[in-house]
C-alpha cells in the first residue's frame, strides 16, 4: 500500500514530459539512435581548406558547445557537407546530428533553405525531446547561424 503511494507521487512529480506524446522522460527510438549513432560527427579538426566556414556556440560555463564546418556549392550555394561536434548531452547530440541530416539529405540543401529549418522542425523530426532539454535543438540552429554568417562573401 504504501509502495502505490510513493509510485503516486513519482508520477505526480515527474515534470518532464515529451510534447508530441504526453509520455514521461523518456527519449525516442530517433533520439537514442542519433545520441549513439551520430551522423556527419567530426572528430579530428579539419584541415585547413575542408571546409568554406566554421562556427561555434554554446558556453563552456554553462555546458553544451556545438562547433560545426560548412562547405558550400559556390555556384548554387547548395550545402555540400556540414559536420559537427557537439560537447553535450543526448540530446544535443542527436539534435545536432538530426539538423545535419536535414540540411544534407537529398543532395543538401541551399542555405537559405536550410536557415529555414526552425528548432520545432528538428524537435518533430526527433520525436520531441523533454521540456527542458528542447533548448538543445535551438543551439543547433544557432550553430547553423552563426556558421553561415562565417561564410566568405
Amino acid at each position: 500500500m504504501k509502495k502505490k503511494k510513493n509510485n503516486k507521487k513519482f508520477k505526480k512529480d515527474i515534470n518532464v514530459a515529451n510534447q508530441f506524446t504526453g509520455e514521461g522522460w523518456v527519449y525516442s527510438e530517433t533520439v537514442k539512435k542519433h545520441f549513439f549513432y551520430p551522423k556527419n560527427l567530426l572528430l579530428k579538426d579539419p584541415k585547413p581548406g575542408d571546409f568554406d566556414a566554421e562556427g561555434m556556440v554554446g558556453s563552456p560555463a554553462c555546458g553544451d558547445m556545438m562547433r560545426m564546418w560548412l562547405k558550400v556549392d559556390p555556384k548554387t550555394k547548395q550545402i555540400k557537407k556540414l559536420k559537427w561536434r557537439t560537447f553535450g548531452c543526448a540530446s544535443a547530440i542527436a539534435s545536432t546530428s538530426m539538423f545535419s541530416v536535414m540540411a544534407t539529405e537529398k543532395g543538401g540543401m541551399t542555405i537559405n533553405e536550410a536557415l529555414k529549418i526552425k528548432p520545432q522542425d528538428i524537435l518533430k523530426r526527433l520525436g520531441g525531446l523533454p521540456e527542458i532539454k528542447i533548448h538543445c535543438s535551438v543551439l543547433a540552429d544557432q550553430a547553423f547561424r552563426k556558421t553561415v554568417e562565417n561564410l566568405p562573401q
